[in-house]
C-alpha cells in the first residue's frame, strides 16, 4: 500500500524516501493554548509543567512567531496545525495564521471544537487556513452535548461544519468511548451528510478497544472518505487504531522531519504529548538536531506510550520508512 492512499495529504512514499536531519520540514502542530471552552470527557488537558511558571496557559503572538520562524530556518514548512485547548479562542488566531501564509506555508491546519462564531472561521479561511478539523463524537444533540460537556453546543457545531465545508477542507473527528460506541455507525452517516471531506474515527485513549458494526458502513460512504475507509479496513483486519506490534518497526522516522510544540518545549509527537510523555528538550534552534538524536537512541518497542499508544498511520509510515531505507 503507498500512504498516498491512506488519505492522510502530508503522508507520502516520497517524503519517506527524501525524509533526512536536513530534508524540509513537512509537517509541525503548535498547541498554542491550554484553554478550551468545552469539558469533553476523554480529554485529559496537558502536563502541569509545560508552561513552567507562567500564569497565563498559552504563547503569545510573539512565541507563536518564534516557533514558526524556528521550523521555517532553511526552507518554508510545508504543513502546520494549530491545537489547543481551543485554537480559535487565542487572541491573536488570525494574525497567527495569517503571520503562517506569509512565511510560504502551504497547508494551515487548525484542530477546533467548531463552536466559535462562523464569521470567526470564515476569516481565518481569509486569512489562509485551508483545512479544519473538527470534533463531532455524536448525531444527536442530547449526546452531542453530553460528549463536550457544554449544553447547546452541538446544534452550533453542526453548522458551522456545513458552511466551513462548503468553503475548504474540513474532516471530523470522532473519538469513541463506552458513552457513544452504541451510535458508531449512526454519527459517520450523519457526518457524511455534512459534506465534510472525511472522516476520522478513534477509540478513545482511556479505553482503546475494538469499534463494532463496523462492516455496516456503506461502500459509498468508505468510498467517499478515504482516511474512513482505511481505518475501518484496519478495524476489519483486527488492527486497532493505536499500539504497535513485534511486526511493525521500533523507530519513529517521522520525528526527523515532523514536529510538535507546546509551551517551551518540542515532543515527538502530538500522542506522546498528550500521553504526558517527557519532552525530546526546550524550544531552540538546536531542535533539530535533538530530534535526530532522539531517532537514533529511541527505541518504540521499550517506551510504553509508543507500544500502547502509537497510531495506524505512525505505524504504516514508520513501517515503510524501515522497508524503503533501512535495507
Amino acid at each position: 500500500m503507498k500512504l498516498e492512499e491512506i488519505g492522510f495529504y502530508s503522508l507520502s512514499d516520497e517524503r519517506v524516501l527524501n525524509t533526512s536531519g536536513t530534508s524540509q520540514m513537512k509537517r509541525c502542530e503548535m498547541i498554542i493554548t491550554e484553554y478550551c471552552n468545552f469539558r469533553c470527557p476523554y480529554c485529559r488537558g496537558l502536563k502541569a509543567d509545560i508552561y513552567g511558571k507562567r500564569k497565563i496557559k498559552e504563547l503569545s503572538f510573539k512565541e507563536i512567531k518564534h516557533n514558526i520562524d524556528l521550523w521555517c530556518l532553511n526552507e518554508p514548512l510545508e504543513n502546520i496545525r494549530f491545537s489547543g485547548g481551543e485554537p480559535t479562542l487565542h487572541k491573536s488566531i488570525v494574525g497567527i495564521v495569517k503571520y503562517a501564509k506569509h512565511k510560504g506555508i502551504k497547508r494551515i491546519a487548525i484542530s477546533t471544537n467548531g463552536s466559535n462564531k462562523i464569521e470567526l472561521y470564515k476569516q481565518l479561511i481569509d486569512a489562509g487556513c485551508n483545512d479544519f478539523s473538527i470534533s463531532l463524537d455524536a448525531c444527536c444533540s442530547a449526546d452531542g452535548d453530553i460528549m463536550s460537556g457544554k449544553i447547546g453546543s452541538w446544534e452550533k457545531v453542526v453548522e458551522n461544519i456545513k458552511e466551513i465545508s462548503k468553503l475548504t477542507y474540513v474532516t471530523v473527528g470522532v473519538v469513541l468511548t463506552p458513552e457513544n460506541i452504541d451510535k458508531t455507525i449512526e454519527t459517520i452517516r450523519f457526518a457524511h451528510k455534512l459534506g465534510v471531506a472525511d472522516i476520522r474515527i478513534i477509540s478513545a485513549a482511556q479505553w482503546n478497544e475494538p469499534i463494532p458494526r463496523l462492516n455496516e458502513v456503506e461502500t459509498e460512504i468508505k468510498d467517499a472518505h478515504p482516511i474512513l475507509k482505511y481505518r475501518i479496513n484496519n478495524f476489519m483486519n483486527g488492527r486497532n487504531v493505536r499500539g504497535i506490534s513485534e511486526k511493525d518497526s521500533n523507530k519513529c522516522a517521522l520525528v526527523l522531519d515532523d514536529s510538535v510544540i507546546a509551551g517551551d518545549y518540542h515532543f515527538p509527537c502530538v500522542i506522546y504529548m498528550r500521553e504526558k510523555g517527557e519532552p525530546i528538550g526546550k524550544v531552540s534552534e538546536a531542535m533539530r538536531k535533538e530530534r535526530i538524536e532522539w531517532f537514533k537512541e529511541h527505541d518504540s518497542f521499550k517506551d510504553e506510550i509508543c507500544r500502547e499508544m502509537c497510531l495506524d498511520v505512525c505505524r504504516d509510515y514508520n513501517n515503510k520508512y524501515r522497508e524503503l531505507c533501512l535495507k
